[in-house]
């Protein structure tokens, strides 16, 4: 298929979630310019509510629905970050949500998802959580994906409005790939404003799940098994699929300890705390550090935060970080 979200789809979202999101900060980091060897910007999305930047693509989903439709309900799968944001924003819009996860997602998600106001129901996977969620579809509910939807898409490309302001003259571009909607977001937003930014897209090892996707030039069902579980998609669609062919230049996969590690260094240097999701990004620019040509402009987004502090703890053990 073509890919159906456009400039004008996400110009748009901006002006719809307006004052409903974080503006979030952006700013050059000596301490990883140095490491990279160029300027080096980091976009800091791990401080935007519900600790993502889900609720981008979720109130331009939700505020796109009529009344009615909100009070039917919202229904989504995710065991992560969407599902918190989900949750987040159907309760500031007066709709109920209902989460599908699952039942191997981690407790502390769970507990955010439902402080959140959601209502979690624990299904035997990712897949059969997709198919009970078709189910509550029928009966009226609105099924809420969380990747592949041009509403999601658009409300996730203006996170590349807002860098694309904050750092003019970037020429590399790392961002996180789970489902991919998040980078076809963005890098439809960035890429229109600037056809020679290089995007390079990271995934962690057992969350390839794009990775695999375009080898075998269709979806494929993958069982994620990184620590990075919000990367942890089980499958691309068509409509991510072919956002990364059109916006992606390259793939960069990393190991799980290289992610924590730069966990570890985020926290040390840089004063926040991120995710796997997040840092891998860093840790798959300088695997690339060789490739960056005199005057490159970096830009790293850190895509989210909520990661429990005991697992970060057991990661470092794990890994010897």
């Amino acid at each position: 298929m073509q890919f159906d979200v456009s400039l004008a789809d996400i110009r748009a979202a901006r002006l719809r979630i307006a004052g409903r999101v974080r503006v979030t900060p952006a700013h050059v980091s000596p301490s990883i310019s140095e490491r990279l060897g160029a300027e080096t910007v980091l976009k800091l999305e791990c401080l935007q509510q519900a600790g993502s930047f889900k609720v981008r693509g979720c109130f331009n989903k939700l505020l796109a629905m009529s009344p009615d439709e909100r009070a039917r309900g919202v229904v989504t799968v995710s065991g992560g970050n969407h599902a918190i944001a989900v949750s987040q924003v159907a309760r500031a819009l007066g709709a109920r949500a209902l989460v599908l996860m699952p039942k191997t997602v981690a407790p502390f998600n769970i507990a955010l998802t439902e402080a959140a106001g959601g209502t979690v129901e624990l299904c035997e996977d990712a897949i059969a959580a997709f198919a009970r969620a078709d189910t509550y579809a029928a009966g009226g509910m609105t099924n809420v994906h969380s990747y592949d939807d041009p509403m999601i898409i658009a409300g996730h490309g203006t996170l590349g409005l807002e860098f694309a302001e904050q750092a003019p003259g970037l020429t590399h571009l790392f961002i996180s790939i789970g489902g991919g909607g998040f980078a076809a977001g963005v890098g439809a937003a960035m890429k229109a404003l600037d056809p020679a930014l290089r995007i390079i897209g990271v995934e962690t090892e057992g969350a390839t799940t794009m990775t695999e996707a375009l080898a075998a030039g269709a979806p494929v069902p993958i069982r994620p098994t990184s620590i990075a579980r919000t990367l942890g998609a089980p499958f691309a669609t068509e409509r991510t699929m072919a956002a990364a062919l059109e916006f992606l230049d390259e793939i960069v996969v990393v190991p799980d300890s290289e992610a924590v590690a730069e966990l570890v260094f985020l926290l040390r240097h840089e004063r926040v705390l991120v995710e796997p999701a997040a840092a891998c990004v860093l840790a798959a620019a300088l695997r690339r550090r060789s490739s960056l040509s005199s005057g490159a402009r970096v830009g790293l987004v850190l895509c989210g935060s909520n990661v429990a502090l005991e697992d970060a703890a057991a990661w470092r053990n794990q890994f010897g970080v």
